[in-house]
């Protein structure tokens, strides 16, 4: 296992499937869990202790509200986190639509940096993992400047002349 995707909630289960999803297809191992920095806070600590021992490389902690997941992880390990902010799908009624998520994310103390991502955006945590793993793995820098390349021939494909 390469990468380890942790959130909090059930119901964020579906947004964070689509960060997998790119990490599937770029043939990098992960793992998920499940697990409230505040309801199971030990727990968490000795989940996040074994996924380094089980060799992950980077780690990816979406969360909603308060956000303390991706902090708490950054806060146990020398591991490059990213946050992923969540909305909260669970309760609308708190309006800010994961603003709260994103602040709490981005504004971590100094010295323990959280790497952060756009509300909801588990896909780009992903991309950003994979860039990561690329320093390391030459294979994998090679599926992605082949992934870039495709990008870019596909804007220059239909970007050009343009009827309206």
């Amino acid at each position: 296992m390469k990468v380890a995707i942790f959130f909090g909630s059930k119901s964020d289960k579906d947004t964070m499937k689509k960060g997998a999803d790119i990490l599937k297809e770029f043939g990098v191992e992960y793992k998920a869990y499940i697990i409230s920095a505040h309801r199971a806070g030990e727990l968490l600590h000795q989940t996040v202790a074994q996924v380094e021992k089980d060799g992950c490389e980077v780690i990816i902690a979406g969360a909603g509200l308060a956000a303390a997941l991706p902090g708490v992880i950054a806060g146990a390990t020398t591991l490059p986190v990213i946050g992923v902010p969540l909305e909260c799908v669970s309760d609308k009624s708190n309006g800010l639509g994961g603003m709260d998520a994103l602040l709490s994310i981005v504004q971590m103390p100094p010295q323990i940096p959280v790497a952060t991502v756009g509300i909801n955006s588990s896909k780009n945590a992903a991309y950003l993992a994979i860039q990561i793993l690329a320093i390391k793995y030459p294979e994998l820098k090679e599926k992605l400047k082949a992934f870039r390349q495709k990008l870019a021939d596909d804007a220059k494909a239909t970007g050009l002349d343009v009827e309206l």
